[in-house]
């Protein structure tokens, strides 16, 4: 291995819907992380890999967004996401291109403002305003805190990513692989799976349903000589009407949010799928210690 060599551990931090999953996907080539409108897409902290054989690698943890919590999962995602701080080499807060520093954004800065590690401050979604404007947004946050860097870009677009990739490296120590260069994600597939199926129902569902499904893959086997997989999964909701809405009329909403995973799955497994899905109601699950526990959502995994 080359003596130049660096790598190390990078989180991405924000409000939700900032975009820190579409960048990671974006960096990475691939996509691992699920992508919403919706908030609280993002409840796992996801380990991907991005590896340059001459410069080095860079493991990318794309956590939960952080925010003011209302109940046990909020407080879990919360806890994952600011412990995250304190462990890696670099963090990029990713904020919206804008004059006005929010409350949700005051409440990150008094975290970051208690911890040593370099913070690259990226100032997403330029695409969308005037340059003017992106001037203005770097000024204000400038006089906040002493940034490592300041990088303005789109995630959506692409535009200037590439620079973040050589800023980061810059700050990591020198030191050899974490994972072989061909690995993207630490992520087990029925995990991934589990993520689109749930991404697919976030696009799916009208705006109250979603905070409160989880999906859990009840069986996940290949079939033998055969190039089929076959996938049971339940999604699991809070209330009987929601029950009603996610099947939908004659089963419906259902069949789409089914239809629209099993193109991503296939995609990802490069295999044949036949997916079926049911629907279960847990009353309250977010506030229940074991169910949050029972589908998936671990601190001692983070």
């Amino acid at each position: 291995m080359e003596q130049n060599f660096k790598s190390g551990f990078v989180t991405l931090i924000g409000r939700p819907n900032v975009g820190k999953s579409t960048l990671m996907n974006h960096l990475i080539g691939q996509k691992i992380a699920i992508t919403s409108k919706k908030p609280q897409t993002t409840r796992n902290r996801i380990q991907t890999v991005y590896t340059d054989e001459n410069k080095g690698q860079i493991v990318f943890l794309d956590t939960p967004g952080i925010h003011k919590a209302k109940n046990k999962l909020g407080e879990y995602m919360v806890n994952v996401a600011e412990r995250t701080l304190r462990e890696v080499d670099v963090i990029l807060w990713l904020v919206e291109p804008t004059n006005y520093i929010g409350a949700g954004e005051h409440h990150i800065l008094e975290k970051l403002k208690r911890i040593e590690t370099p913070i690259i401050l990226i100032i997403n979604k330029t695409d969308t305003v005037k340059k003017e404007e992106i001037l203005q947004a770097i000024d204000t946050y400038q006089k906040e805190y002493n940034f490592v860097e300041i990088v303005p870009l789109s995630a959506l677009r692409g535009q200037n990513t590439d620079i973040l990739i050589d800023l980061i490296f810059k700050y990591l120590p020198y030191g050899p692989m974490f994972y072989d260069e061909d690995t993207i994600t630490d992520q087990p597939e029925r995990q991934i799976v589990a993520e689109i199926i749930r991404e697919k129902s976030l696009h799916a569902l009208n705006e109250e349903i979603p905070h409160g499904i989880a999906v859990t893959i009840d069986t996940m086997k290949a079939r033998k000589k055969s190039n089929i997989i076959d996938i049971d999964a339940t999604i699991i909701c809070e209330r009987d009407s929601h029950k009603g809405i996610i099947i939908g009329k004659g089963g419906n909403m259902l069949k789409k949010i089914g239809s629209n995973a099993r193109f991503e799955i296939e995609k990802m497994l490069e295999r044949q799928v036949n997916l079926k899905l049911w629907v279960k109601v847990k009353k309250d699950w977010r506030d229940s210690d074991f169910l949050i526990k029972n589908f998936g959502y671990r601190e001692e995994d983070n």
